[in-house]
């Protein structure tokens, strides 16, 4: 899309444009993982990287099937599903029985002996043999020719009044190639049991894209396929990239002969076994067991990724996650926000404090919260003000609140100001770090005298019973005035 944009407004510099956002596109990655910015990318739940595990599986397996059965890849899943009853009436003999060999020998061959010699490499280098020598004259696909030699250096173009066009679409190319790079990462992560560095490679893929854009290359990302297979294949270092790299190279200048006749049918029975092994079936198995709304996560992101695309799969999935756990954590803050005049099991308090509570008589509102309050909990601090009317002097104990959220601050500020147009006293406990710098930002203090900022809950409600007291007084001596 963005080469035919820019190829059709620029006819005659299009092309070398197009490489230039390529390059734009490196030099955006190389930022992002300066920035660190790769974390962000990769903070998702299991069940949304279990959904495009097993969706890249499957669209591995349905993909490879048509060259299997001796026909051409299908270049969509969808176009796969709409000819494979085509393609299973009328299968290739010789393309299906290599393929099946193919299996055969990846899944069939010993432990020890794929430890020497990887089982792919085993049945590509067999099945080619036979193919070559045995099935001289078959109907086979082969890979066919590759185009050898290096292309021409590109030097960067600008034109000026495209320039930020040129730079949405690098920014664009940047960050689908690092949202693909980075789940490539977390599959061959999950598959290896080990953690990636997420800002590295984003810095390795952009200095890719840079240089590749400068030799007139497409912009290029992680391969779910070629990890995979390279990870099943015994590759557990960089070095194994770094193999893979140089032989393209060498099959690029001029090595290409030797790829000629492989068959597409061995390919495809090598990446069937692949796309078997990505499928996540422990978790496949158990998902509905662990939680049916997981599991409902994970098969919708496994659609999606089979019938749609993965990035889509992954924002819908991460997207519906995010809400489930929002809704967990505002049940879980709405639990431990707690407003009362009396003393009760839930509040925990001192012996002490519930004698000043209790001598009150309802007069003092006691307002607890716990664990951090985020946007979630803003509605419940507003409807927990809402049950109790009658007081005269409130207590926000803010002592074991760690983190207190913008939306959540608000709604403790519409409550004090409420509380004190309504001539009630407010008093602030325990607000530090944090907290007591968002405070301080929405001017709360300012409109408290110092004395009602306090330190801890007893000497709170020891102030604020001796003003209970005070107002209680005073309506004593004016009743008996009258």
């Amino acid at each position: 899309t963005v080469f035919s944009a820019l190829i059709a407004k620029n006819p005659d510099v299009g092309l070398a444009m197009a490489f230039t956002v390529v390059m734009l596109g490196g030099l955006f990655q190389i930022l992002f993982g300066l920035l660190r910015l790769g974390k962000y990318i990769t903070l998702m739940p299991y069940t949304v990287i279990s959904g495009f595990m097993s969706g890249i599986g499957v669209i591995i397996i349905l993909i490879q099937i048509p060259p299997l059965l001796g026909y051409k890849s299908s270049s969509s899943v969808v176009g796969a599903l709409r000819d494979l009853p085509q393609f299973l009436a009328n299968p290739n003999p010789a393309a299906l029985g290599i393929g099946i060999l193919t299996l055969a020998i990846v899944f069939g061959a010993p432990a020890k002996l794929n430890r020497v010699l990887p089982s792919p490499l085993l049945a590509l280098v067999f099945g080619t043999l036979i193919a070559t020598y045995l099935l001289p004259n078959a109907d086979l696909i082969l890979i066919g020719d590759i185009p050898t030699g290096l292309p021409k250096l590109q030097l960067p173009v600008f034109q000026l009044d495209q320039i930020k066009d040129m730079l949405v679409y690098g920014l664009m190319l940047a960050t689908l190639g690092s949202i693909d790079s980075l789940l490539t990462s977390l599959v061959a992560d999950n598959i290896t049991r080990t953690q990636h560095d997420s800002d590295r490679e984003l810095i390795g893929q952009g200095i890719g894209n840079l240089i590749s854009g400068l030799f007139g290359g497409l912009p290029g990302a992680g391969a779910t396929m070629r990890t995979v297979v390279n990870v099943r294949a015994g590759g557990k270092t960089p070095l194994s990239g770094v193999i893979h790299g140089f032989l393209l190279l060498v099959i690029v200048l001029g090595a290409g002969k030797l790829t000629e006749s492989i068959p597409q049918a061995i390919l495809a029975g090598i990446l069937i076994k692949v796309g078997i092994d990505i499928i996540d079936w422990s978790f496949l198995k158990r998902a509905h067991r662990i939680s049916m709304k997981a599991a409902a996560i994970m098969y919708g992101v496994l659609f999606l990724t089979v019938f749609v695309d993965l990035i889509t799969a992954v924002a819908v999935g991460v997207f519906v996650a995010n809400l489930l756990t929002i809704q967990k954590l505002t049940d879980w803050q709405a639990g431990e926000i707690q407003a009362t005049t009396i003393p009760n099991e839930e509040m925990r308090l001192s012996h002490e404090e519930k004698q000043l509570l209790l001598q009150a008589h309802g007069r003092i509102l006691l307002f607890r919260l716990g664990g951090p309050m985020s946007f979630g909990a803003a509605k419940s601090i507003s409807r927990r003000m809402t049950i109790v009317e009658k007081f005269d002097v409130l207590i926000l104990d803010f002592s074991d609140v760690p983190i207190l959220g913008v939306t959540a601050s608000l709604a403790i500020e519409t409550m004090i100001k409420d509380a004190i147009e309504q001539r009630r006293e407010v008093f602030v406990v325990g607000a530090s770090g944090d907290v007591q710098k968002r405070l301080r930002c929405l001017e709360i203090f300012e409109n408290l005298p110092p004395r009602n900022r306090v330190t801890n809950r007893l000497e709170a409600l020891q102030q604020a019973l001796e003003i209970v007291n005070g107002y209680q007084s005073e309506v004593t001596q004016s009743k008996l005035k009258v």
